[in-house]
């Protein structure tokens, strides 16, 4: 791991950043840029330059479309908005589900990446930027402001990272490209001290306070400073959740409970494995050198933080 680089003051580290995170970019630069207008998928399209810009949303909710209106327009991006209706976002699951294997709870995410690289698809694009990778270097969730022990928990995030554009892409052939993921700056990334990744500024604790001020000038204040926004709520992915919860039962809910050995949070859960008992069969049992899961009972590599078949975090959540 690159671990010799040494700033004299906060300043030539914001350059040497700069300079870093542009070269990456460079290194995995794709036709085009899965696009929401927040700051992750903003700074990669700035290093970037002209592409197309791909952003989802469902009907008329979430915030993202005016975001990313406005961030392709300051950087003169060939901006190609996706209005998906209730209909197209009801029918991705079972695609989606089938591709990962999994009824992860946290599938309207995957829906949003699935529906935004068929566009490219259909567009003849053959690669993709994501912003993937931002929030776990650079301490990005909400959650981690203030976490004990927040340098070993972020120590093993990076080690188990993975992301589901990389699946999606696979499936519909489409190359991803993950600058945030380019090796060098992700040792750089780590060189780079805890205090300046969440730091208060203007009176408020931020995540990824230094990707922030780095980049400084570039990239308009009210894009630099805006708060997270989850992938499904700037989407308005999270109007599906409701929906799909509609779609289950109380009836139907307690009985499925009763009929397997899955633990569900909610019926939207329910609904998720139900689709991948039809399109991917039973949960797998452990193997040799696995571990089973609690809440679904499914084999996982020891030593893993997360379930891939029904997304249990409670190893995770013991880290934190």
């Amino acid at each position: 791991m690159e671990r010799s680089y040494v700033y004299t003051d906060e300043s030539s580290l914001f350059f040497e950043l700069k300079e870093r995170f542009s070269a990456a970019v460079t290194r995995n630069r794709g036709e085009g840029i899965l696009f929401s207008g927040g700051l992750d998928s903003a700074l990669v399209a700035a290093c970037a330059g002209k592409c197309a810009a791909i952003s989802v949303h469902l009907c008329s909710y979430g915030e993202d479309r005016r975001y990313a209106s406005k961030v392709a327009a300051f950087l003169e991006l060939d901006h190609h908005p996706v209005t998906v209706t209730v209909e197209e976002a009801l029918a991705a699951p079972p695609v989606v589900i089938l591709i990962r294997r999994s009824f992860d709870p946290a599938l309207p995410n995957d829906v949003i990446l699935y529906l935004g690289i068929r566009r490219a698809k259909d567009m003849g694009i053959e690669s993709m930027m994501t912003g993937d990778g931002s929030d776990e270097l650079f301490a990005g969730y909400d959650f981690m402001r203030g976490m004990p022990g927040l340098a070993g928990y972020l120590n093993r995030m990076h080690a188990a990272m993975s992301f589901s554009s990389n699946e999606i892409g696979g499936a519909l052939g489409v190359a991803i490209k993950q600058p945030f993921l380019d090796p060098s700056f992700v040792d750089f990334s780590q060189v780079i001290d805890l205090d300046l990744k969440i730091r208060k500024e203007r009176g408020v604790h931020w995540g990824k306070w230094i990707l922030r001020k780095a980049f400084e000038g570039v990239l308009p204040p009210e894009i630099l400073w805006q708060s997270k926004r989850p992938l499904e709520y700037g989407s308005g992915m999270t109007e599906l959740r409701r929906i799909i919860e509609s779609l289950v039962s109380d009836k139907e809910f307690e009985e499925g409970k009763r009929a397997v050995p899955v633990k569900f949070w909610s019926r939207e859960h329910w609904y998720y494995y139900r689709i991948y008992r039809d399109m991917v069969g039973e949960v797998p049992a452990p193997g040799e050198g696995e571990t089973a899961c609690e809440r679904c009972g499914a084999g996982m590599p020891r030593g893993a933080l997360h379930c891939g078949i029904c997304g249990d975090v409670v190893q995770w959540n013991r880290q934190k």
